[in-house]
């Protein structure tokens, strides 16, 4: 009779003990189907670029300017030739989603110049990293591997007494960066550049392009032959990196190609293709 007696007591207690683990379901407890990490992973995640495809390289150029930066396309007397110059020529790529370039090569009388446009789309596949900060770390590579010299300090020229007048010669010529040195001996150039002027030409970061850009002149040494001055422009807006490499080597020796010249259309074709990117 004890054991009848003692038997529905443990049914009743399985009863409550099953009836409280329901109940705490209800109330918001965990079920085998729940996934406490999807909903942290899903507010964690960091928000992708703002660009999900590229442009067509070799079509970003427009004829103006490929006109002013390839002179000698406008020499070329075969209509054929000169529809190949400006149409350039892509680079070989496996996703143009991703990166995208063009070159063109024309010589002239004067000399021989190249033009490289590169667009990198910038992805990152880590959640708590989002494209633009991906994008950032890479462009901070490339400012590294340009080694750009410190900024030289601009110094006004004042006039007045021969004690407060400010002069130029070895001293201020130290100061100047190897290629910016070297526009001075070109012919077009009449007189060394001041410290001023120097500042504006030598290789730099850049503040009025992008979200941050740089510029970069590098002067060949090539013995005898005719020198090659290669200006680098690069700049990243959101997750697109934009290379443009401009390069010219003169047909005689001797001749140095303009360092503000080259650097000033460089320029110019970078803020278009920032423009056309925005847009």
């Amino acid at each position: 009779m004890q054991r009848k007696a003692y038997v529905p007591g443990v049914v009743a207690l399985l009863a409550a003990l099953l009836a409280g683990c329901t109940g705490g379901s209800k109330e918001g407890g965990s079920t085998d189907n729940s996934n406490p990490g999807e909903a942290g992973t899903a507010t964690t995640a960091a928000q992708p670029g703002k660009y999900a495809t590229l442009p067509e390289a070799c079509g970003v150029v427009d004829r103006s300017t490929l006109d002013s930066l390839l002179p000698g396309i406008k020499q070329l007397a075969d209509e054929t030739q000169r529809e190949t110059a400006y149409a350039g020529e892509a680079t070989l790529t496996y996703d143009t989603d991703r990166k995208v370039g063009c070159r063109w090569k024309v010589e002239s009388t004067d000399a021989t110049d190249h033009l490289f446009v590169d667009f990198e789309r910038v992805v990152s596949y880590d959640n708590a990293v989002s494209d633009d900060s991906q994008a950032e770390t890479l462009f901070a590579t490339k400012v590294t591997a340009a080694d750009l010299p410190a900024p030289v300090a601009s110094s006004p020229t004042t006039t007045g007494s021969p004690s407060t007048t400010t002069t130029t010669g070895p001293s201020s010529a130290a100061t100047l960066s190897p290629s910016a040195s070297t526009a001075s001996a070109s012919p077009s150039s009449s007189a060394s550049p001041s410290p001023s002027s120097s500042a504006d030409i030598q290789p730099r970061l850049l503040d009025d392009l992008g979200d941050e850009a740089f510029v970069d002149d590098a002067l060949s040494s090539s013995g005898s032959t005719a020198k090659q001055r290669t200006v680098t422009v690069a700049f990243r807006t959101s997750n697109v990196i934009v290379t443009i490499e401009y390069e010219e080597q003169p047909a005689t020796v001797g001749v140095v190609p303009d360092s503000e010249e080259m650097q000033d259309k460089a320029r110019k074709l970078a803020a278009q293709l920032a423009d056309s990117l925005a847009g």
